[in-house]
């Protein structure tokens, strides 16, 4: 009688199936029926493993990064590829366009003027590494005239090829919101896919009849610089020609691209410290705690997929904020926390995102 086998059956499980068929002969382990059945059965199991990592490999949601990106490309997505990151540069001359500068570990090359002394210096290492160091620059070749070379503020950021988990969770999502011919999914596509940019917000008749808003967060969840707003808005709608289907946007959508806003958040607790223990001793790791919560808001903020989520402000929670403090060494107790002068949690704005200001303990 033949026997149907799970393809994730074990072994074990195997080998009482298939003596189980056998009638009444010897199926003691010392048996020849049940030395021949369990080596036959080890191949089945090998047969049936490999038959399941087939099928894991066919579906999106157990496929390894190579089959995930082959079934996505049947709907026209693939990830999101790494990118380099544009910095300023602050010299006392005008350098060459295309000269070469070391900082730390990393090449910068000048990409383009934006004012006397002041240029836009593009990392030649692709990824985040490139948006983090400041300080001075080095010239890789001799420049007549040069005396001071800092690197300054991050202008647009550089990205990471997108993670494999992030682009499962995008291919998935691509089934709830289906982009087409500049509706909310396709602005939220196609301005989620400029390089710099974290994510989007798009509001209906922002300005009036025919407008549309999208304000944008940048890759490190961060407000996106002049630089990249100005970007961003060159390519979905030109500010000499909106309306008139120049960019991205589809012919008669006026689109204003604009940053998220930051609201400054100040906070104030009563902290019980270790013995020895005082708040200079626990500042760092209470801003850094502080820093990392209000991050995860900000990339809940740029995650946002539906109407009624665009239009959402988001929430400050006290609770969350003294959960992080109290896993701080030197940290015993903590209470009477507030956000900004008040004891408790602070809704944003929907434009908005937190960003720390004092803290006081």
């Amino acid at each position: 009688m033949a026997v149907a086998f799970e393809l994730n059956t074990s072994y074990e499980d195997l080998l009482v199936q298939k003596l189980s068929n056998v009638p009444t002969q010897d199926k003691r382990e010392t048996s020849l029926i049940y030395q021949a059945t369990a080596a036959n059965t080890a191949e089945t199991a090998q047969i049936l493993f490999t038959l399941l990592n087939y099928e894991n490999q066919m579906f999106a949601d157990t496929a390894p990064r190579e089959n995930l990106v082959r079934r996505a490309a049947e709907r026209g997505l693939s990830p999101t590829p790494a990118t380099k990151a544009i910095r300023k540069g602050v010299f006392n001359i005008d350098v060459p366009i295309g000269a070469r500068f070391s900082q730390e570990e990393y090449n910068y090359v000048a990409l383009e003027k934006i004012e006397n002394g002041i240029f836009k210096l593009e990392c030649e290492t692709v990824g985040e590494v490139g948006n983090f160091e400041t300080g001075q620059l080095i010239p890789i070749d001799y420049i007549t005239g040069l005396e001071t070379a800092q690197l300054t503020d991050l202008l647009i950021p550089g990205e990471n090829e997108e993670d494999t988990e992030a682009f499962r969770s995008r291919y998935f999502n691509s089934f709830e919101s289906v982009s087409f011919g500049g509706n909310r999914a396709d602005y939220k596509e196609r301005v989620g896919n400029i390089p710099g940019v974290g994510g989007a917000r798009i509001y209906r008749a922002k300005y009036g009849g025919g407008t549309v808003g999208v304000t944008i967060i940048d890759s490190t969840y961060s407000k996106p610089s002049t630089a990249l707003v100005e970007l961003v808005q060159q390519l979905i709608d030109p500010l000499d020609s909106q309306g008139d289907g120049v960019g991205l946007a589809p012919i008669d959508h006026v689109v204003t691209i604009s940053a998220v806003n930051e609201t400054v958040v100040n906070i104030a607790t009563t902290l019980t410290l270790q013995s020895g223990w005082s708040f200079g001793d626990v500042e760092n790791a209470i801003k850094e705690v502080i820093d990392g919560y209000f991050k995860e808001i900000a990339e809940q903020w740029a995650k946002a997929i539906t109407k009624q989520e665009d239009n959402t402000g988001l929430i400050v929670r006290i609770s969350q904020i003294e959960t992080r403090i109290l896993g701080i060494d030197g940290v015993i107790d903590i209470a009477n926390t507030t956000l900004s002068g008040t004891a408790s949690n602070l809704e944003l704005d929907k434009e908005a995102i937190p960003k720390r200001g004092t803290v006081s303990g």
